[in-house]
């Protein structure tokens, strides 16, 4: 994906005013955040209307679908935009808004394990932390490079941890993961964004501008969601 590189930022191309480039990276950055708001939308609708209809819930969750509804997502992020530039701008809407469907049938077991009102404010809580660490990405002249290693090792140790966690049942480990979670999901928030900016400047075609902003809606997508699902065991109280 060389065309997707998360470089520093690069110098205006000569003749191109200031005044325009940051028009552009302003619309460029509110496409973003749409793709990302809607995308969440499409999976809360999803997971509630899933949740509220006990035919559909019990075919997935009583059942071995259950794997497939969980995997899906994961095979379209890999595969499904591993591929993007090779195919148009159209289609990778489209693939985004596939997966944010489907993530909402995953994640329609959390109306089912929390009590309503909790799920309700852990998200008001993940929005406005969530939009705070967001700013500071967009925001500040430091640089958040040297982030990216330290934020990956710890993606993977989580992975591994709630891996392991899955044989083990361990309560302790469910709360360390949370609380490694949400430092390691607040900080990619800030660092991602940062670099979604910076995709900005590679000074592309709109076609491939529209797909980045897709992208960049991905991530911090994901990065929401996870921040919002650890938070959620963090504080939210079971059924």
């Amino acid at each position: 994906m060389s065309d997707y590189n998360y470089g520093v930022r690069q110098a205006s191309p000569a003749g191109v005013d200031a005044q325009a480039i940051d028009q552009g990276l302003r619309t460029y950055m509110i496409s973003v955040y749409q793709y990302m708001t809607l995308g969440l939308a499409v999976t809360g609708v999803v997971a509630y209307a899933t949740s509220a209809t006990p035919v559909l819930f019990n075919a997935i969750y009583g059942t071995p679908l259950v794997w497939v509804v969980m995997l899906a997502p994961l095979a379209i992020a890999w595969f499904g935009f591993g591929m993007i530039e090779r195919i148009s701008a159209g289609a990778a809407q489209m693939m985004f808004w596939a997966f944010a469907g489907v993530m909402g049938l995953s994640l329609a077991y959390i109306f089912q394990a929390y009590v309503a009102a909790d799920i309700v404010r852990v998200f008001f809580i993940t929005a406005a932390t969530f939009g705070s660490l967001s700013l500071y990405g967009y925001t500040t002249p430091r640089s958040l490079s040297a982030w990216g290693s330290f934020l990956f090792m710890g993606l993977v140790g989580l992975v591994i941890a709630s891996l392991v966690n899955i044989f083990m049942q361990s309560d302790a480990l469910t709360f360390a993961i949370s609380i490694i979670g949400v430092l390691v999901f607040a900080g990619l928030t800030a660092y991602d964004t940062q670099q979604i900016k910076e995709m900005y400047y590679e000074g592309d075609d709109s076609e491939t501008s529209g797909k980045k902003a897709i992208l960049g809606a991905l991530r911090l997508y994901m990065d929401f969601i996870n921040l919002f699902l650890m938070l959620l065991r963090l504080f939210a109280n079971r059924e």
